[in-house]
């Protein structure tokens, strides 16, 4: 199997089942609207200290926009702060490559799912679409550290 196709794969499972899609309790919530398309999420993210507790959301785009919330959620959920950060900076690489970073086995650790999204980078406007959800959750954390939500 061609990995583009595989990567295809991913980025469908992830829109025909969804991880942390519903609305749950949270410490901030924010929504966003990708202008150009119309795609759109409210995400809420909630802290144990400086652990992502949750990262739940609704919304409604193309598959790229929502798939990438998926993998948002199975990615960051856990986490602490600093390293979901290292993981957000890292798929802001990914997308801002324009299809110039080959996804290797040290970006499959880091990235997981999320290195599927590499093609998505050739194309600037489906760009935005998969950095909805990352740009919600940053805003929405930088919500919760400013009322003091986060230890």
């Amino acid at each position: 199997m061609k990995l583009d196709s595989m990567y295809q794969e991913v980025i469908l499972d992830h829109y025909k089942h969804p991880h942390g899609r519903g609305l749950r309790d949270g410490d901030a919530e924010v929504h966003h609207v990708n202008p150009t398309c119309g795609d759109e999420i409210t995400l809420r993210v909630k802290y144990d200290g400086e652990t992502i507790a949750d990262v739940s959301y609704e919304g409604q785009g193309c598959s790229i926009s929502q798939a990438s919330a998926s993998v948002l959620n199975d990615l960051l959920v856990g986490k602490e702060l600093d390293q979901a950060m290292k993981i957000q900076d890292a798929f802001l690489e990914l997308m801002q490559s324009k299809g110039q970073l080959e996804p290797d086995d040290a970006m499959e650790e880091v990235l997981e799912d999320a290195v599927a999204f590499a093609g998505v980078s050739k194309y600037p406007a489906r760009v935005k679409c998969a950095l909805l959800s990352w740009m919600a959750w940053k805003d929405a954390t930088a919500k919760a550290l400013s009322e003091g939500k986060t230890a």
